[in-house]
């Protein structure tokens, strides 16, 4: 089988279930594993690069109000590839291309490929997910072993609870501040803190820094869409936050966290098991120095994967 992900949450799926020599092609976003650096691009943004979280989410803004994609397809190359199935999304069309994105050319194609799109809201959607594509893809087997472990090790976590959870602020966009949403919330609670005020299941949405400080978490995680870890420590350094900023407990604290969200929380793939477990030992860390009178966070923390468990 030719495929073709359109998503970087995909790609990962496909490897994850050994079809790595099946992937085609791939977006400009696809940077794991290593492997899938090497596989012809498909898609790319239309985006200029170095723009600010503002300038972003001003052009972002633009299109949406031409009801433009953000997204262009390779049409050449695809025709090139001769894909079977083409695994691409329906939940957010600014974060990778969509179902509305292939329609001027899956009939320029022949033959006509497959379109298998994915919609994950929650954690569970994700494994759901992950089943979907290896019933698609002939690895039913295959998924059905990757979600039951990722289930066991996510259930790992959960035992760990702690009696006093943290207050969790999730920013997935800083300029404007957005919060996080989506299986983002829920994987807030499967670690062990409560999201004060993303919404488990529904979208991200942007806020107000009045609302922010009104919630005034005990730790505020940045993780913005589409961000590495030193992408995201090098905006906020570039930033300049308001007033409301420096009075919430978790900045005067040191309880605010860089963190690697294109690998462990933005994108809808097995590592979401993985970003569960890195917030799961960073509250454990925050409560027990809490316990001792003595908290003292940094700016940012070095979120590559710590567990080597499976």
């Amino acid at each position: 089988m030719r495929i073709c992900s359109l998503l970087p949450s995909g790609t990962e799926i496909l490897f994850a279930l050994g079809l790595g020599e099946s992937v085609m092609g791939v977006t400009f976003e696809c940077d794991y594993p290593d492997e899938a650096r090497s596989k012809p691009i498909v898609v790319r943004s239309k985006l200029a690069s170095g723009l600010s979280q503002g300038e972003i989410d001003r052009t972002v803004k633009e299109f949406s109000a031409r009801a433009e994609s953000l997204y262009r397809l390779d049409i050449e190359k695809l025709q090139e590839i001769k894909p079977d199935l083409l695994i691409t999304q329906d939940l957010c069309h600014v974060c990778a291309a969509a179902p509305g994105d292939l329609g001027a050319i899956l009939g320029l194609l022949s033959p006509t490929p497959s379109v298998l799109a994915l919609s994950p809201r929650t954690v569970a959607d994700v494994w759901n997910d992950i089943a979907t594509v290896g019933k698609a893809t002939g690895q039913a087997v295959a998924a059905r072993e990757l979600v039951s472990l990722l289930e066991s090790r996510v259930a790992r976590v959960t035992q760990r609870r702690s009696a006093q959870p943290l207050r969790v602020l999730c920013l997935e966009w800083m300029e404007p501040p957005f919060v996080g949403g989506h299986w983002v919330p829920e994987m807030v609670e499967l670690a062990g803190g409560i999201d004060v005020l993303g919404r488990a299941g529904e979208r991200g949405y942007e806020t107000g820094w009045t609302t922010i400080a009104a919630s005034d978490p005990d730790v505020i995680l940045v993780m913005p869409c589409g961000y590495h870890q030193t992408e995201v420590e090098a905006e906020m350094q570039r930033i300049q936050f308001p007033a409301e900023w420096h009075s919430l407990r978790a900045v005067r604290t040191g309880n605010v966290f860089a963190i690697n969200a294109s690998s462990y929380f933005s994108r809808p793939g097995p590592r979401i098991a993985d970003g569960i477990l890195i917030m799961s030992q960073l509250f454990e860390r925050i409560s027990w120095k809490r316990a001792k009178k003595s908290v003292s966070g940094v700016s940012g923390i070095d979120f590559q994967r710590t567990d080597q468990s499976r």
